[in-house]
């Protein structure tokens, strides 16, 4: 099959030796990306569109700017700074007396001035390059964590293979420093770029967002046989993996769904096991940040803790290991 090219970012320039990668964000303390304590790092670039995306500033391989209306203060400095004429603030009441900030994304060149002197965070600029040497710094500082709880590094996204040299390069990078190393994937990618990645990834966080081809397409925008092949070719290739199964009101928490991991999971002998992702209007309420709408069909509420519960217990009795489960029982994921 022909390489994914959707939503895959081109290779950053190099750095005199170093790759650099396009990174939204650096979140330390994390518990629920791989086992024990973790430093995940978002990669930009995705070339899925899923209707319930968390991490919408992941989308684009380009950087993109966030903006908040509701925190602006009207100190005009951006509609100073900004050379393109982005940024308006026009009376928001009759008399003058409040104004409204607006901003034009068509006009906006991404040159980030806007953001550099906006204190109240209106305005951010998403999107950084970094060198493997600069994000191993910050890596570093959380290895005392690690050793302790059994945890390391975690590259997700965005999607991970997109920035495959980079991903790469980061992963040799933890390796070398005996970091432990999770990586998140939609698994949408041609086999060519999952190959480096075998002697390097010590446990992939696998996504299976819907196991009807058509409703995969529907809610992705893309198929999930590409997907799904490079599962089973991990599997084969006798790779650590864990299931991650989103699941979202209205669309995916069906019993034919279920019926399709526990087939799926059944299918692959070795998992290590199956996580379920609950869904949480969080993402939702970021699309607006970067100037992207949401379905009309998204709930405004977390998912009930009963029916996950409910759901857990399902595939419990049709002999699924449940990772959830075990983390309520105080168990640790490995």
């Amino acid at each position: 099959m022909a390489e994914p090219t959707s939503g895959i970012a081109a290779e950053q320039p190099q750095s005199g030796t170093e790759p650099l990668g396009r990174v939204f964000d650096i979140q330390r303390f994390s518990l629920h990306d791989g086992p024990g304590i973790r430093t995940t790092v978002f990669l930009k670039g995705c070339p899925l569109r899923c209707l319930w995306c968390h991490n919408p500033e992941g989308l684009r391989a380009t950087p993109q700017v966030s903006f908040l209306p509701e925190k602006c203060m009207a100190c005009g400095e951006c509609v100073r700074t900004c050379p393109n004429g982005a940024h308006h603030l026009t009376p928001a009441a009759a008399d003058g007396s409040a104004l409204e900030h607006l901003y034009d994304r068509d006009s906006c060149q991404l040159c980030g001035k806007c953001t550099e002197n906006c204190d109240t965070g209106t305005l951010e600029f998403v999107g950084r390059s970094m060198t493997v040497s600069e994000v191993m710094k910050e890596v570093g500082q959380d290895r005392a964590f690690y050793a302790s709880s059994g945890g390391g590094l975690t590259i997700s996204g965005g999607e991970p293979l997109a920035q495959i040299g980079f991903t790469v390069a980061l992963l040799r990078a933890a390796r070398e420093q005996g970091i432990h190393r999770c990586l998140e994937t939609s698994g949408f990618a041609s086999w060519e770029r999952f190959r480096p990645l075998l002697l390097l990834v010590n446990l992939f966080l696998f996504d299976c967002k819907e196991t009807d081809a058509e409703r995969h397409r529907e809610y992705t925008g893309q198929p999930n046989e590409l997907i799904l092949e490079n599962l089973r070719s991990l599997h084969q290739a006798g790779a650590k993996i864990q299931l991650q199964c989103p699941i979202t009101p209205g669309f995916n928490d069906r019993e034919d769904h279920f019926a399709g991991i526990v087939a799926l999971a059944r299918s692959l002998p070795r998992l290590e096991g199956v996580r379920l992702l609950p869904y949480h209007p969080l993402g939702k309420s970021k699309l607006a940040r970067f100037g992207l709408t949401s379905s009309d069909r998204l709930p405004s509420q977390p998912f009930d803790q009963t029916l996950l519960d409910r759901w857990t217990s399902w595939l419990l009795d049709h002999g699924v290991r449940v990772l959830n489960a075990e983390n309520s029982r105080g168990a640790s994921v490995r």
